[in-house]
């Protein structure tokens, strides 16, 4: 008979950006598999014929009737379902979950640990994030860190112990998808790309993929790039977060026609071929997908020196590490990397690192070990 799991997460994005191929390997292989999360779109056309959704509004922010009713309805489906496992990631749907889970007897409460959220917060609001942090893990079983640094940080502040956490093979949240992240096309989708937004093949492109925010560390991008002469910036994500940056900045560089705000695209990987070396000057990061996948592509990095993006280069040989919140080294980094470094070699180191490391595929068999470890206990 097959063990059952639910995974849960607050919204759509986060079971389409990072679990889908793990959730349905892991549907092939054994388990029978229910997603959870806020309606959207159409989730059932996502997961496929082998995978089941339900539908459970799960409020993002703070909501005292809207947490009563999400832990209710999971607290009364997961009493029905009776699942083996329930996995849970993002913070609102841990808590409510972990809550849910306990409460109805699941013996096996999964918490995988995307970051700490409240580090980026301070005053009452940090204080209350990271009270709901503490409420997720005190009624979690078990806990998968998607990188070594967040895990050690999680166990030295008292989160969870190094017996009942672990991180999955080599970390991040699903590896990357080298059929998707095609090496092999690399020169086609650099020329595509720089075609479509009138950049020449010879000039150096510095690129930005994620959320337009404070957080990403977008100010200390903009402000390092007024220096770099000759350079071109290709600013890729979702822009609604834009009005946290200093408005100067902002609007300096919608005026600036050698930087190019795209919004958010649905060819990612060709952006990454485009690109020479990716910024990802973050504040605070769980991992930082974004930087495996530019390496998949050849595209090295310069990223921030937190936990997280750490764990996904190789120091000064995958990319450049700086300090966070300092545009002057980021600017260094910056000019080094169009004046003094081989980009190439730094790229093909990156690759190699990522293929060896993080290939989707693994990682979707190490997924399914992990998950089989945990059912053993069980009997």
């Amino acid at each position: 008979m097959n063990k059952k799991i639910c995974f849960v997460t607050t919204t759509r994005i986060s079971i389409e950006s990072f679990f889908v191929p793990q959730i349905k390997y892991l549907a092939k292989n054994g388990f029978d598999v229910t997603v959870v999360c806020t309606p959207k779109g159409d989730m059932q056309g996502l997961l496929g014929d082998t995978v089941r959704y339900v539908p459970i509004d799960i409020p993002r922010g703070i909501s005292f009737f809207g947490s009563f009713s999400a832990i209710s309805k999971m607290k009364k489906f997961f009493k029905k379902e009776r699942f083996d496992i329930v996995q849970y990631s993002t913070p609102n749907a841990a808590m409510y979950a972990s809550i849910a889970s306990r409460l109805t007897g699941v013996k096996i409460r999964n918490y995988h640990i995307m970051g700490f959220r409240y580090l980026g917060s301070s005053g009452i609001g940090g204080m209350l994030l990271k009270a709901i942090e503490m409420i997720s893990c005190k009624n979690s079983t078990d806990f998968e860190c998607v990188s070594p640094s967040n895990r050690k940080f999680g166990i030295e502040n008292g989160f969870f112990t190094e017996e009942n956490s672990c991180v999955v093979w080599n970390g991040s949240s699903g590896g990357v998808d080298l059929k998707k992240f095609d090496v092999s096309k690399r020169t086609e989708y650099r020329n595509e790309i720089r075609s479509r937004h009138g950049i020449k093949n010879d000039e150096f492109v510095f690129g930005f993929v994620g959320r337009v925010t404070r957080d990403k560390g977008i100010n200390e991008i903009l402000s390092a790039f007024k220096k770099m002469n000759g350079a071109k910036l290709l600013m890729v994500g979702d822009l609604s977060e834009a009005g946290t940056l200093d408005s100067a900045l902002y609007s300096q560089s919608k005026e600036n026609e050698s930087i190019i705000y795209t919004n958010e695209v649905s060819d990612v990987e060709k952006y990454m071929a485009a690109i020479d070396v990716l910024l990802f000057p973050s504040y605070r990061e769980g991992f930082g997908n974004v930087v495996i996948e530019a390496a998949s592509m050849k595209t090295p990095a310069i990223v921030s020196d937190i936990m997280g993006p750490i764990d996904a280069v190789l120091k000064d040989e995958s990319a450049i590490v700086v300090p966070p919140h300092d545009e002057a080294s980021l600017a260094d980094a910056m000019s080094k990397v169009m004046n003094d470094i081989d980009i190439a070699k730094m790229g093909n180191t990156a690759y190699d690192f990522v293929k060896s490391g993080f290939d989707s595929d693994i990682m979707c068999q190490k997924v399914l070990e992990r998950k089989n470890e945990l059912i053993k206990r069980l009997s």
